[in-house]
């Protein structure tokens, strides 16, 4: 039962000065459960009613006492200009209950996508360049708006739009044949490919001759040269090898790797469609579209020398996957830097006359450096994440042993607590905000923590072991009608609008938030009451609440890419 639209209808016939839809939309939860479970603010009614907001507020309940108060509410007062409505604590109880165990373990999904496809592109790592800390935040955030817009009844379409193109792959060329050891790449990878990498730069600032070879050897690329591509291949099936470990520790998959080099062929299209439009235009040699009407620099799809840029190559991918997907939405996780790249290819997009354009989203994030500066590859200032992680899942099994040593599958239960720390602590605020990197606090395992929510999830797990053999009673909803048990039902009742606002605005730190605030509720419930009590009707009572803490719980952990351990 909505009841924030069975109020809004009982006003709208109460007093038609609004629909329901409009009253619905004034409602407000107060601060403090004392003051009623919903709130109508009367002074945005003044001017319609043309009388004082508490003027309005006594009316309107005189309105509905005259209609007749529904059994669901227990009361309504007038308090100033605010209308507050308190629910029938027992039928509160019921009624969330029965919601949620009729859905069962897919409480909380809708059907609103109706199968409609969203493209996410996110992580977008670059061949033979580590897997950094800098890549968290476009794979986490990824990762979790993938579950969400699963679970409200989309197909998510996970693309890594790899890095796999450019004259970086020329100077790496050059750097191996000068200083690179075969076996010694094949066995330490990645590092051994940025070692070297590093060293190119370091040489070239003194010999500049070195990048003219680095262009060469990229062309040779581009045209087929058997050496190049031999090399160019293998330096990608090194890195993909490496970075797959480190998505399988994290959990996450994509369903396609189609990166910049799989556009090559595809570009044509998009310079043959823009000449075709006259959108078009010559700008000191090279091939430009005009963005001076939006107040933009002009995006330029071709060099002067011909060479296609990253916008070519977006705009090929955009119409590559409308194509393919058909999509209803195409998000793109990539840090708020390219806010201006973005808004020129996708009015580029817009300008070709693709009603899609307006399905085309910049979910932006922000940056993450170092506690001494920012990231730099080319200079060999970064982060590993495998040992980010690597050192998350020793602390947490560091802390196992000692408080649980006798715990089956330690290691692996060590494993999800670690990098749930992590990913939890990376989502934890709204995804603009700057992140400077830090390994205290990205492995803390106390407060508003994963660790915490998993286990309030592992400790509601043991409640329920301890109840299987608990004869099934009727519940007795009075007794939960006090007011942890009623502010725990109220969090779990609004699970399924926390996902939707979520989508809405592809930001997965609401569902951190609210994980946070469950776990919270929960533990204040368990702390304050017997769950196994002598009354079989107020036991079944609290597992049944017990039971839906365990499914919203195992729900929004899911959404957000973070494992739900039964035992910690």
């Amino acid at each position: 039962m909505d009841f924030a639209a069975e109020l809004a209808k009982l006003l709208a016939a109460a007093e038609a000065a609004l629909t329901a839809e409009e009253y619905q939309a004034l409602f407000e939860t107060p601060p403090e459960r004392e003051m009623g479970d919903y709130a109508l603010p009367c002074f945005k009614l003044a001017r319609t009613m043309r009388k004082a907001p508490p003027m309005i507020a006594s009316a309107l309940k005189e309105a509905l006492e005259q209609a007749g108060i529904p059994a669901w509410l227990s009361r309504v007062e007038c308090v100033g200009g605010y209308l507050n409505f308190f629910l029938d604590r027992a039928n509160f109880a019921k009624t969330t209950l029965a919601m949620i165990e009729a859905d069962g373990d897919d409480y909380g999904k809708t059907d609103i996508g109706h199968g409609r496809v969203v493209c996410l592109d996110y992580s977008s790592i670059n061949i033979a360049k580590p897997f950094h800390i800098g890549h968290l935040s476009t794979t986490v955030i990824g990762n979790s708006l993938y579950h969400i817009y699963n679970f409200l009844g989309y197909k998510s379409v996970g693309i890594n739009h790899l890095g796999d193109w450019g004259t970086q792959f020329g100077k790496l060329i050059v750097a191996y044949h000068m200083w690179g050891d075969e076996e010694r790449i094949e066995k330490e990878g990645v590092r051994a490919l940025l070692e070297i990498y590093v060293r190119f730069h370091d040489e070239a600032e003194k010999n500049d001759a070195l990048n003219d070879e680095a262009r060469a050897w990229f062309l040779k690329i581009e045209q087929g040269d058997e050496e190049a591509l031999r090399l160019f291949n293998w330096f990608r099936e090194i890195t993909i090898r490496e970075v797959e470990r480190v998505y399988d520790l994290l959990n996450v998959h994509f369903d396609s790797y189609a990166g910049e080099s799989f556009y090559n062929d595809k570009m044509d299209r998009v310079i043959d469609e823009l000449t075709e439009k006259n959108l078009l235009v010559e700008s000191q040699g090279a091939k430009v579209v005009n963005l001076d009407e939006d107040n933009m620099p002009p995006c330029m799809i071709l060099k002067a020398d011909g060479a296609t840029l990253y916008a070519t190559r977006d705009i090929a991918a955009a119409l590559y996957r409308k194509d393919t997907y058909d999509f209803a939405k195409c998000l793109y996780v990539v840090a708020y830097q390219q806010n201006l790249h973005f808004a020129q290819w996708f009015r580029v997009i817009e300008k070709m006359g693709y009603e899609w354009h307006k399905d085309l989203e910049h979910v932006a994030f922000g940056m993450v450096s170092l506690t001494d500066g920012t990231l730099s590859t080319r200079h060999g200032k970064v982060v590993f994440l495998e040992e980010v992680l690597a050192m998350a899942i020793e602390k947490a099994a560091e802390i196992m042993r000692q408080k649980n040593p006798e715990l089956e599958n330690l290691d692996e239960i060590a494993k999800q607590v670690g990098v749930g720390a992590v990913v939890f602590n990376t989502l934890f605020n709204s995804r603009i905000k700057d992140i400077t990197f830090s390994y205290d606090r990205a492995l803390n395992f106390e407060g508003e923590t994963g660790p915490y929510v998993q286990y309030t999830h592992a400790r509601i797990c043991s409640v329920l072991r301890k109840a299987e053999n608990v004869a099934a009673a009727e519940y007795d909803f009075d007794s939960i009608c006090d007011e942890e048990s009623q502010r725990l039902l109220a969090t779990l009742a609004r699970f399924r609008d926390v996902v939707i606002n979520a989508a809405d605005e592809n930001e997965p730190y609401l569902i951190v938030r609210y994980a946070v605030e469950v776990a919270q509720n929960f533990n204040r419930f368990y702390y304050e009451h017997r769950i196994l009590t002598e009354n079989v009707g107020e036991t079944a009572a609290r597992l049944a609440i017990t039971r839906a803490c365990r499914i919203v719980l195992s729900n929004a952990l899911h959404l957000i890419g973070i494992a739900a351990p039964e035992r910690m």
